[in-house]
């Protein structure tokens, strides 16, 4: 749960500008609701390879340590990137915790 907790914080703090924007379309504060992950993967994939680098992932997060180390628990295969499946099986977890 711990793990889950740090990766939704580090995704929050990273990406609350780009998850208002992604999920509510051009306004932002429009409604409430969970995260896109599809956008929100899509918003942090720099150069559009389809995967998230540790630079991608952790880009713009106020505490780096936290970010790399949720980056270390989504890299399930350990390739040094994370796919959009690995992203969004992290998130998953979060729902089923909750």
């Amino acid at each position: 749960m711990k793990v889950i907790t740090t990766i939704f914080a580090v995704l929050a703090l990273a990406s609350i500008s780009t998850i208002n924007a992604a999920e509510k379309g051009e306004g932002k504060g429009k409604g409430k609701g969970a995260p896109n992950p599809d956008a929100v993967f899509k918003k942090k994939d720099g150069n559009g390879d389809g995967k998230l680098s540790k630079e991608e992932f952790t880009k713009g997060a106020k505490d780096a340590t936290k970010a790399e180390t949720a980056f270390g628990k989504l890299d399930k295969d350990s390739s040094g990137d994370v796919s959009l499946e690995e992203f969004k099986a992290g998130m998953g977890k979060k729902k089923k915790d909750a």
